[in-house]
């Protein structure tokens, strides 16, 4: 294939980046008369794609020498994913890593990079121009780079090699479904995923309609503001240099609410656990359902697992606090009916009602 990553050759917990599954979900959308899968990127080591980028980004700079372990340091403001991913790769190579963080990281995510061994420097105090944490974070990432010699930041944002290390989610993509995606959903925040999969789509001349997911509030398409938003993992504040707008040849805007409820709806219909930018594709597939011919196949990247979501998406009370009383968007009487009679019967050794059995 064409464009695909190279990474054989890895060892160890490295050598399992990457050859996700693919799943199909049949139940999610009820009355769908196409098919849906779901490339679940949760089984990455680190739990989630950034393991992708982060390996993408490190790779090659150690293979050629640019980094070199119990000498060089990697630096990086991150808060999620990329974090732990960079975390777990630099205490397998040996390189220091040095995570710049804010206030709102969550004590889940510091704990899992201490104990891979990295160092964290959390900022408490916001830019006194804009409010935001961002720009300090990225200020002392600057101070600290000049401070430490032979010291490296990926930087997601700008790094060419974050969506080049896509170009194989694509082609895993491509191989298990024999070319034929007709409609790809992709969470968009740096637009690695984004930028690497439309390239691939492009090189192999695939007729694939990419669907970008974006969060009311970020600036990535045509919004010029940006607001306060709870669920992390797609949108931004500030606009990456690597984003190329016609990658997308839609975009669909979802709010926090539509991620909780994409999330509790995946669980709760194929016992899929996901974070909640993999609630955001669910939610725009719904969004878009209506319009997709019948007998296509569509497929959602499903970025992370929910597992680092149980205190916010995934807790009844955060919800409650946040939108109010709205579990009645996820909850299906018929079908949770269904599986109890399901269950009673089976357990009585008799036939569910109603099958004549």
């Amino acid at each position: 294939m064409k464009g695909t990553a190279v990474t054989t050759g890895l060892k160890g917990i490295l050598s399992t980046v990457g050859r996700t599954p693919l799943i199909e979900l049949e139940r999610l959308v009820p009355g769908f008369s196409s098919r849906v899968y779901a490339k679940v990127e949760r089984f990455n080591p680190g739990g989630s794609i950034k393991d992708r980028s982060a390996l993408g980004m490190l790779l090659d700079r150690i293979s050629t020498g640019q980094l070199v372990p119990g000498r060089s340091t990697v630096v990086e403001s991150s808060s999620g994913n990329l974090a732990i991913g960079l975390a777990q790769i630099c205490r397998y190579v040996g390189l220091r890593f040095i995570c710049v963080v804010d206030s709102r990281t969550t004590k889940q995510n510091i704990a899992i990079l201490h104990a891979y061994g990295a160092e964290v420097r959390t900022v408490t105090e916001p830019d006194p121009v804009t409010g935001e944490l961002l720009p300090q974070r990225l200020r002392l990432v600057a101070r600290l780079l000049a401070e430490i010699p032979d010291s490296y930041c990926p930087d997601q944002y700008s790094n060419p090699l974050n969506p080049r290390a896509h170009l194989a989610t694509m082609a895993e993509i491509s191989e298990a479904l024999d070319g034929r995606v007709d409609y790809l959903l992709v969470s968009t925040g740096t637009s690695g995923t984004l930028g690497g999969c439309a390239e691939y789509i492009r090189r192999n001349g695939l007729r694939t309609e990419v669907v970008a997911v974006d969060a009311i509030g970020s600036v990535l398409f045509d919004s010029p503001h940006s607001c306060r938003r709870l669920v992390p993992g797609h949108g931004s504040s500030v606009r990456p240099s690597l984003l190329r707008t016609e990658d997308a040849d839609r975009v669909v805007q979802v709010s926090d609410l539509d991620c909780v409820v994409g999330c509790r709806r995946l669980v709760q219909r194929e016992a899929v656990l996901a974070g909640g930018s993999s609630g955001a594709v669910v939610a725009a597939l719904e969004r878009i359902a209506a319009g997709i011919p019948d007998g296509s196949t569509c497929v959602l990247v499903l970025p992370d697992g929910g597992d680092r979501y149980l205190d916010t998406i995934y807790d009844d009370h955060w919800v409650h606090r946040h939108f109010g009383d709205v579990s009645h968007l996820w909850k299906d009487p018929a079908r949770t009916t269904g599986v109890r009679d399901r269950a009673d019967a089976e357990q009585a050794g008799g036939a569910l009602p109603g099958t004549g059995a």
